[in-house]
Formats: structure tokens, C-alpha cells, sequence
């Protein structure tokens, strides 16, 4: 049941997504939760940390906070980091959950193995903060994978820690710049 409504609210949003791209948008975010500007911090926290069981990426979530919370960078870095942790957390213990781990072994039974060698060895938090830290990847997918092939979580919440805070950091820092320089 829980399972079936879980799947059901990540299609709902992955099907408004693709008809409303723009509603995803740090902008079209930013509207959203000024409509509730009394709750507003409130929304944006709930919206923060419930965001990874969706598989939405923070980084709109992390410009929408800039934008409401401009006098509040490391608010706004803190919250989106937990969401980020608690994604990572969901993702990879309902890794086996969704059932794909049996389709991928069987598909790419070699891939699976190199991946298992990867993310069990010595290096894998170091693989992790990488993959945390570059941006044009989801981190999902690591999460997912280092459930699969059962990878220590807390060497893997330690790399999304670090890989996801770097990256948070400098889009906080980075984006407040660039948006005090844009409406100077």
C-alpha cells in the first residue's frame, strides 16, 4: 500500500514535470512558497526534506531558498543538505524495494560485479564525493546503485555528506553573489 502510493506521487510528479517544466523552475519554486508567506520557512522546510523521496533534484529547492532567504545562506544550506541525506537515505534503502536490482543483475550482470568491486572497495567514499559533487549527474543514482550492491551506508552517506555539502556550499555562496551582482 505504501509502496503503491509512493509510486504513485513520484508518477504524479514526474507526469507534471513533463506537461510543466517551467513549474520546477528556482523561480516558479520561489512563487509557489510566497503564496505562503506566513508559513513560508515551514513549506520550505517540509518541501526540503521531502523532496529526495520524489527523486527531484535540490537544486532548484537551494535557488528558491537564496531567493526567500537571502539573509539566511547557512539556513538555507543546512536544510537543503538534511533533504539531500534523507534522499540519499530513502533511495538506497528502497533500492531493493523497487525491484529494479533484480532486473539490472540479470541485464548487466558484468556492469553489476564492477560496481559491486567499486563501491565495496577502499575508495568508494572517495567515488561517492565525486559523484555527489558533480552536478550534472543526480546523486540518486549512486544511492541507488550502492544499495544494490550493498555498499556500507555510512561510507556512502558520509560521501554524499561531503560531495553534496561543497556543492550546496558553492551554489548558496556563489548564488547569492551572482543574484546581488543580477539586481544590483
Amino acid at each position: 500500500m505504501i509502496y503503491g502510493l509512493w509510486v504513485g506521487t513520484v508518477l504524479l510528479f514526474f507526469i507534471l514535470f513533463l506537461i510543466s517544466p517551467s513549474s520546477f523552475t528556482p523561480d516558479a519554486v520561489a512563487a509557489f512558497l510566497k503564496q505562503y508567506e506566513s508559513q513560508v520557512l515551514a513549506v520550505y522546510i517540509f518541501i526540503c526534506l521531502c523532496r529526495g523521496f520524489f527523486l527531484i533534484p535540490s537544486t532548484p529547492f537551494v535557488f528558491a531558498g537564496i531567493l526567500l532567504f537571502p539573509e539566511m545562506p547557512w539556513m538555507v544550506l543546512s536544510i537543503t543538505l538534511l533533504g539531500v541525506i534523507i534522499g540519499s537515505t530513502a533511495v538506497y534503502y528502497f533500492s531493493d524495494l523497487l525491484g529494479f536490482s533484480k532486473l539490472l543483475e540479470k541485464k548487466y550482470p558484468e556492469k553489476i560485479t564492477i560496481w559491486h568491486k567499486r563501491l565495496n572497495s577502499p575508495w568508494a567514499t572517495w567515488i561517492v564525493i565525486g559523484w555527489s559533487f558533480f552536478p550534472l549527474v543526480p546523486t540518486d543514482i549512486i544511492c541507488y546503485v550502492a544499495g544494490i550492491v550493498k555498499m556500507p551506508y555510512k561510507y556512502l552517506i558520509l560521501g554524499v555528506f561531503l560531495g553534496e555539502f561543497v556543492l550546496i556550499y558553492l551554489y548558496v555562496f556563489f548564488g547569492m553573489d551572482l543574484l546581488a551582482f543580477i539586481f544590483a
